[in-house]
C-alpha cells in the first residue's frame, strides 16, 4: 500500500473507501478559507449583509476602515431570505457600501480522520456561540457588555470562557425558597420578608432612591458573590454606584457589569444576559449569589429597538410581543439552582429595578414584571418628597414568598402593623383639620397613637444595618403582643 493508500490487492470497493479516508484527512489538514459577506444596506440602527449564513446570535465584525484596519463587531439579530440583519454593537461612523462582514467566531474542525459518508454533512468551518469570561478571577471588576474590562486593573486573569446562555434547570428539581435573607434594610427584613432564591422588584420613578437603596442591599445583604447589571442608565451613576453605593468592600465580593445609556442597544441587551449568566456560573459553583440589576426597563427598551428596528410591529404601547417574551426569559434564569447530591444548592437572589413611566403602575413593563417576579417593593415619590428615606409604600408593596418562610406571630404582627398605618393614611386629612374626634373609632385612635413609632420603623439612614432578628424585635416593641 502506498501513502495515498493505494493496494493493487485490494478489493475496488475496499480501495476507494481508503482513498476517499486519504483525502478527506489531507482536506481537514488544509487551512479552511474564512467566509465572508458584503453590506448592502445601512438604514438607521441596522445593518443587512449577504454572503453569509450564521445564525441568529452569531458574532461578527465589520470593516470600517481596510487602511486603518478599522472593524466593528455586530450581531445577527434576524434574516430575510439570504440576507442578514446586522445590530452593530460600536461606533460605525465611516462605513462604506460593500463593506467586508466577517465571523468574529470560528471553530475549525480538527483534522481528525472521518467516515467517508460524513464527508458531505461536515463543514470546514461553523459559527460558535459568544463566548464571554466567566470565573473568580472576575470578583472586584467592572466590565462592559462584551466582557471587556472598564476599570485599569489590567487584563483579567482567573477565567475561563463560556457561552452566554446557560443551562436551563427542571422546575422540579430547583431548591425550594425557604430561608430567610437579611437584607440590612428594616422595612424590607420586618415587613417585606425576602427568601434566598426570590426574585424581587424595585418600582418606582426617576429620583427617589432606588440606586440608594440598592447600594444599601448590596452592601448588607449576605452573599457570597454580587453580580450588578447597571445597564441602560447614565454614564456617570456607574463610577457614583460603585464608589457611593457599593464601595470598596462590597466591590471585593462583587462583578459589575455596566452597559451604559449611551451604547448601541444590543450591548445593552447582551448586558443584561451577560450578567445573568454571571450569576448563574457562580451558583453552579454553589454560592450564594445577589443579582441586582438596574434596570429591568432599560433592557425592555433595548429589545423594543432592535424589534422595530428590523420590522416587529408594535403591539402594547409601542412594545413589540418579542420584548414580552424575553423578559420571563430572562427573569426564569434566576432563584435556586438544582440540588445536589449532599441535598445543597446554589442560589441567585435577584433584584430587578424597574422604571414606571410617570409613575403609573400600569406601565406594560411594569405590569408585565409584577406578573412574572416573586413580589414587588414600591418606592413612592410623595414619601421621597417629604424627606422620608427609604421612600418604600408599604402599602403598595408585597413578598409573595414571606407566609412560607416566616413565622405566623411575625404574619399577625405584619398584618396589624399595614392595616394601622392604612387606618392612618385613609383618615389623614380628617386628622389633620381636626375633623376627627377621639373616642369614634378605637381603630383609627391606636393607628394615631402609634403612627410616629410606624413612620420611624419605616426610614432607615442610608450607613446603618439593621438585621432581622433586630427588625423582628422592634416591630414587637411597636406593635406588643397584642394582635
Amino acid at each position: 500500500m502506498d501513502k495515498h493508500g493505494y493496494c493493487p490487492s485490494m478489493p475496488i470497493e475496499q480501495r476507494w473507501q481508503s482513498q476517499l479516508l486519504a483525502a478527506a484527512q489531507r482536506l481537514h489538514a488544509v487551512s479552511p478559507i474564512l467566509q465572508g459577506g458584503r453590506i448592502v444596506r445601512a438604514t438607521g440602527l441596522v445593518l443587512q449583509a449577504t454572503g453569509l449564513r450564521l445564525p441568529v446570535g452569531a458574532a461578527c465584525k465589520i470593516e470600517i476602515s481596510a487602511a486603518q484596519e478599522l472593524w466593528a463587531e455586530a450581531e445577527v439579530v434576524g434574516f430575510e431570505g439570504n440576507s442578514l440583519y446586522l445590530m452593530p454593537q460600536s461606533e460605525i461612523s465611516g462605513l462604506t457600501p460593500g463593506a467586508r462582514v466577517l465571523p468574529l467566531e470560528n471553530e475549525v474542525l480538527p483534522p481528525v480522520p472521518l467516515p467517508c459518508s460524513a464527508l458531505r454533512d461536515t463543514p470546514l468551518q461553523q459559527a460558535r456561540a459568544r463566548q464571554l469570561p466567566v470565573g473568580m478571577g472576575l470578583l472586584g471588576r467592572v466590565l462592559d457588555g462584551a466582557g471587556r474590562p472598564l476599570d485599569d486593573l489590567g487584563p483579567l486573569q482567573n477565567t475561563e470562557t463560556q457561552s452566554l446562555m446557560g443551562p436551563s434547570i427542571n422546575p422540579l428539581q430547583r431548591a425550594p425558597i425557604d430561608t430567610v435573607l437579611d437584607v440590612g434594610v428594616r422595612a424590607i427584613n420586618g415587613l417585606l420578608t425576602v427568601g434566598r432564591g426570590q426574585r424581587m422588584g424595585l418600582f418606582a420613578g426617576s429620583g427617589v432612591g432606588k440606586s440608594v437603596l440598592l447600594g444599601m442591599m448590596a452592601r448588607y445583604t449576605q452573599a457570597d458573590v454580587i453580580v450588578v447589571g447597571l445597564i441602560g442608565e447614565r454614564g456617570r451613576e456607574v463610577k457614583e454606584f460603585i464608589e457611593h453605593n457599593l464601595g470598596q468592600e462590597g466591590l471585593q465580593r462583587s462583578v459589575v457589569v455596566a452597559a451604559p445609556a449611551d451604547v448601541s442597544p444590543s450591548l445593552r441587551l447582551q448586558g443584561a444576559v451577560y450578567a445573568t449568566r454571571l450569576a448563574e456560573y457562580f451558583r453552579d459553583q454553589g454560592k450564594h449569589v445577589l443579582l441586582i440589576m438596574d434596570s429591568l426597563t432599560r433592557y425592555a427598551m433595548a429589545q423594543r429597538e432592535i424589534a422595530l428596528a428590523i420590522g416587529e410591529p408594535p403591539a402594547t404601547k409601542g412594545y413589540p410581543p418579542s420584548v414580552f417574551a424575553k423578559l420571563p426569559a430572562l427573569v426564569e434564569r434566576a432563584g435556586n439552582g438544582a440540588v445536589n447530591d449532599n441535598g445543597e444548592a446554589g442560589s441567585i437572589t435577584a433584584f430587578y429595578t424597574v422604571l414606571t413611566e410617570g409613575d403609573d403602575q400600569q406601565d406594560p413593563i411594569a405590569d408585565s414584571a409584577r406578573a412574572i417576579l416573586d413580589g414587588h417593593v414600591v418606592l413612592s415619590r410623595s414619601l421621597a418628597e417629604t424627606g422620608h428615606y427609604p421612600a418604600i409604600d408599604i402599602e403598595a408593596s408585597i413578598s409573595r414568598v414571606m407566609s412560607s418562610i416566616v413565622e405566623q406571630d411575625q404574619l399577625r404582627l405584619v398584618h396589624r402593623f399595614k392595616g394601622l398605618l392604612s387606618s392612618y393614611q385613609r383618615n389623614r386629612d380628617l386628622i389633620a383639620v381636626g375633623a376627627y374626634s377621639k373616642g369614634n373609632d378605637a381603630r383609627i385612635d391606636e393607628a394615631i397613637e402609634r403612627y410616629p413609632w410606624l413612620e420611624a420603623y419605616l426610614q432607615q439612614d442610608m450607613h446603618a444595618r439593621v438585621d432581622v432578628p433586630r427588625a423582628q424585635q422592634e416591630l414587637q416593641a411597636i406593635l406588643g403582643k397584642g394582635v
